[in-house]
């Protein structure tokens, strides 16, 4: 579930409230700070930890591209 921060929506990639993000655990990610890193990554909404590429590719609907 997504704590603190602003949280995203996965699938639209807008920002939503608190209570939609507790009702949908999977497909909400929350921003803490920011990617102070160059380049683009992509990070798994279900889990929290970053992911290939081609695993963001596979998975559209649960990931977020984060750009440095």
């Amino acid at each position: 579930m997504a704590r603190g921060g602003n949280t995203r929506s996965a699938i639209s990639g807008r920002y939503i409230p608190r209570a939609a993000a507790a009702r949908h655990p999977r497909t909400s990610v929350s921003e803490s700070g920011s990617n102070n890193s160059s380049g683009t990554h992509y990070r798994s909404a279900i889990t929290g930890k970053f992911i290939s590429a081609a695993a963001a590719a596979r998975h559209p609907n649960t990931s977020v591209q984060e750009n440095g």
